[in-house]
């Protein structure tokens, strides 16, 4: 009794799980089964492979064929696994030697003439081949470059099953249609998609609010700009990626395994600058927190992990959506239980918030301009509810520009000026907190800021609270703050000074 193997690798949100293809071939009827908890899609194979080994020159056995699918418990999803299949199979019925795959991670999807389609999920795919010993991954040859950014690994790109037939030792008979293979002009104009950062120096006046998003970019900050429209606030939320700290190689691996799940990898590359995610006001709380039917998929919340969220007029987001957002807010990752089980995405990212004063906008000043009711007013910013503005630690009012100023009588601060800034403030958050592996103020427990805070700062705090200005957390994110602000002067711990300003940012007070 012949049975072929191969191996596959599957994922469960990010989780990686090695899936062990077994195919016997059995007297019988002709019937062709796939066992072992497969979706949909994963069902479809048996026709798409069953074409795919003809289109190659290979006899399918009129008897029956059974591919089980190892752990049997464990869910399976999606068309990655054909090629894998069809290795199993082709093992089985001895065209390539026997196991020669067994220790090889094979991906890919396959055309009903055999071409071998690109998968999303390569590169945290082989993250895990390399963690786990694999020394030798086989991808379609449209996902060879992602696969060969993970040092170590013996990577194979091909284009029809019939090259992997042959590559094996075995005999095929195939053709490859190259009219239907994208050219390398088409492939490098894909690459190049990601739109650019801006300058904060192309943003006229804002000195403040500027400051403002340099303080949240050093300590991790959330923060909410309410001010009226045409005042700069989508700009300068825009440029917030370009001020913010280089992602570590570590950190760029976590967003290009995420962007690699989506599908947009491609679109990227490898790159040291933070996800930016600005979802539409009308967007659904699938879309945001990420959904889908069976094992739930990524939202904007996890595309932004190690980056910015984006919420521009942020009250027109339905109530519901804003409330999903406490949860991730707290822990950095999101967890979406579906009928097929949990799936965990990583959401550890920065809340920028844009809102207007009020329904029409010009509900600020002495809003002369204003046509709204006071219960509109009151309505349209209700929206963001309590619990939700208790988790922004800093609050700025973008107010309209009276002057034009340009670059001439008045040097604008460049992105570059003050990511500079914030890395320094970084690694002194980073050193400082070494034993206990937070990266930024943000990070930083209740406990140990309250135990390292001067007396007379800790003072302040104690009045704001008595005085129900701060909320508990409210006070521990003004503790944060005030550190930060630390950071950025140079100095060793906060003291009276930068206890004011990070209470005055809380509270949205000048």
């Amino acid at each position: 009794m012949a049975i072929g193997t191969a191996m596959s690798v599957g994922l469960v949100g990010l989780k990686a799980n090695a899936i062990q293809m077994q195919a016997f071939i059995s007297p019988g009827l002709p019937y062709f089964s796939i066992i072992g908890l497969p979706d949909t899609s994963l069902s479809e194979a048996r026709e798409r492979v069953k074409s795919a080994c003809q289109a190659s020159g290979f006899s399918w056995p009129e008897t029956r064929v059974t591919v089980n699918l190892s752990p049997a418990s464990l869910p399976k999803r999606g068309s990655s696994h054909d090629l894998a299949i069809a290795v199993s199979v082709l093992s089985a019925a001895g065209v390539i030697p026997h196991n020669c795959l067994a220790d090889t991670v094979v991906l890919g999807e396959l055309n009903l003439d055999g071409s071998v389609l690109p998968v999303t999920g390569v590169l945290p795919i082989a993250l895990y081949a390399r963690e786990h010993g694999i020394d030798q991954v086989i991808v379609p040859e449209r996902n060879l470059e992602e696969a060969q950014l993970v040092d170590g690994l013996n990577v194979i790109g091909i284009r029809h099953l019939g090259e992997l037939i042959e590559l094996m030792g075995g005999e095929a008979k195939y053709h490859i249609d190259e009219s239907r293979i994208p050219s390398e002009q088409a492939t490098t104009d894909e690459a190049n998609l990601a739109p650019a950062v801006g300058d904060m120096a192309e943003v006229i006046g804002q000195e403040r609010t500027k400051w403002a998003l340099q303080v949240a970019a050093a300590g991790g900050h959330h923060l909410l700009m309410t001010g009226s429209p045409g005042s700069g606030k989508t700009m300068l939320a825009s440029r917030m990626p370009g001020i913010m700290c280089p992602l570590n190689e570590q950190e760029q691996l976590e967003v290009a395994s995420i962007r690699s799940l989506c599908g947009t990898l491609q679109n990227y590359g490898i790159s040291d600058v933070p996800p930016f995610e600005a979802p539409h006001h009308t967007a659904s709380t699938a879309s945001l927190v990420g959904g889908g039917s069976g094992i739930a998929t990524p939202g904007a919340i996890t595309r932004a992990h190690r980056g910015v969220l984006f919420m521009d007029e942020a009250p027109e987001f339905s109530p519901r959506s804003l409330q999903t957002l406490r949860e991730p807010l707290e822990s950095g990752y999101v967890a979406l239980s579906r009928s097929k089980g949990t799936t965990y995405y990583p959401a550890n990212f920065q809340l920028i918030m844009a809102a207007n004063p009020c329904p029409c906008g010009y509900g600020y000043g002495d809003s002369s301009r204003c046509t709204c009711k006071e219960k509109d007013r009151i309505r349209y910013f209700s929206r963001l509810s309590g619990p939700i503005l208790d988790r922004i630690d800093i609050q700025v009012e973008v107010p309209p520009v009276e002057h034009l100023m340009t670059r001439n009588s008045q040097p604008q601060t460049t992105s570059e000026q003050m990511r500079h800034k914030v890395t320094e403030a970084r690694h002194t958050a980073q050193e400082r907190f070494v034993d206990y592996h937070w990266t930024c103020n943000a990070q930083a427990s209740g406990t140990w800021l309250r135990a390292n805070t001067s007396k007379v700062a800790l003072t302040l705090i104690d009045k704001a609270l008595e005085s129900e200005r701060l909320s508990l957390r409210g006070a521990d994110r003004a503790l944060r703050l005030a550190w930060t602000l630390a950071d950025l002067d140079g100095k060793p711990s906060p003291g009276h000074a930068e206890m004011m300003q990070g209470i005055a940012l809380r509270t949205k007070e000048s």
